[in-house]
């Protein structure tokens, strides 16, 4: 078996041990091209919590879903505004120690906020809001006028 030789440098601060991976892997990812190329964001702008909504339309109401784990009750914000419907919240930073190490930290935290526009008239005094097992759900009633009606047809 051949062995090949490798030269440890202490310019690089990854080349120090070759056989720790997991602080390898770190480094790596770890690694911000924007930064080095003096690009204003930093890794906290490009990891802001935003969720992802489900919009439903039945034929009395429009339903609103959207992952929310981590989120209290208390962190969320649900307007109408006319045919306008506004969310708001945020998901709380968990402290981090100094003193612990960190092998990948992916996940993200913040404000957000989400507007959509309802293409009819609707109940706003009659919404129903949930958070629960980190889902929001909303059903907001269509108004009357707004909802189909069948027309008999007289001859």
């Amino acid at each position: 078996m051949n062995q090949v030789k490798t030269r440890e440098t202490t310019a690089n601060p990854m080349f120090k041990n070759p056989w720790e991976p997991y602080r390898l892997m770190n480094e790596l990812g770890r690694w911000d091209p924007f930064k080095e190329l003096g690009w204003p964001l930093t890794q906290m702008d490009l990891s802001t919590f935003s969720p992802s909504f489900e919009v439903k339309e039945t034929p009395g109401a429009y339903i609103f879903k959207a992952d929310l784990p981590g989120v209290k009750n208390g962190d969320v914000d649900i307007h109408v505004e006319g045919n306008r419907l506004n969310i708001r919240g945020k998901r709380e930073a968990e402290k981090r120690e100094d003193n612990e190490t960190y092998h990948a930290y992916e996940r993200s935290f913040g404000s957000f906020s989400r507007s959509f526009l309802l293409p009819e008239p609707v109940a706003a005094e009659h919404v129903h809001a949930e958070l629960k097992e980190g889902i929001l759900t909303l059903s907001i009633p269509k108004s009357p006028e707004a909802r189909p009606q069948k027309i008999q047809v007289t001859s």
